[in-house]
């Protein structure tokens, strides 16, 4: 499936709903043993809509993470991304460090995927992501733009307090 418009997200449908005919969903290090805990809405911040995540990100028990995430494509299936350079999402923080991470169907575990970092300040701003600057994360295959299943944005790695909306996605 190929993505001809570029927005992935809008929020013009019902929550948690996307017009790619998916859905944002929560997941937090508890599915794996984990006690970080966290909560996903929709809802007004800094006076507009956004998916706001929310969380207690814990290091207990080898955990540490709070993630919000879509399938691309319905049916677990993949989207090309190839004919874009990059993701922009508009964002909503507390100041914090966050990352944008992309699966493709090639991965085989759930700790692999393409990662990017960025801070989130008490304001909205658009945050441009090129897909060049994604790093692997415990794989060696390159990211394969043609084969893209999921995206998330994830508070990780270290114990805080998340809270960061997100206004839309979009390719460029």
């Amino acid at each position: 499936m190929t993505l001809s418009s570029g927005i992935v997200d809008d929020l013009s449908c019902e929550a948690p709903l996307t017009p790619l005919g998916t859905a944002w969903r929560l997941f937090t290090d508890q599915v794996m043993g984990g006690v970080s805990n966290g909560s996903m809405a929709r809802e007004s911040v800094g006076g507009r809509p956004g998916i706001r995540m929310r969380g207690d990100v814990r290091l207990d028990n080898d955990g540490g993470f709070v993630q919000i995430a879509l399938d691309l494509a319905p049916r677990q299936g993949t989207v090309d991304l190839s004919a874009w350079s990059g993701v922009e999402i508009d964002v909503f923080g507390n100041g914090e460090t966050y990352e944008v991470r992309l699966r493709t169907d090639e991965l085989t575990q759930s700790w692999q995927s393409y990662r990017q970092g960025f801070a989130a300040p008490p304001e909205w701003q658009t945050v441009r992501l090129p897909f060049a600057a994604f790093a692997p994360h415990r794989t060696e295959a390159p990211l394969n733009l043609a084969r893209v299943r999921r995206l998330g944005v994830v508070a990780i790695g270290r114990a805080f307090a998340a809270d960061l909306a997100v206004g839309g996605v979009r390719l460029f």
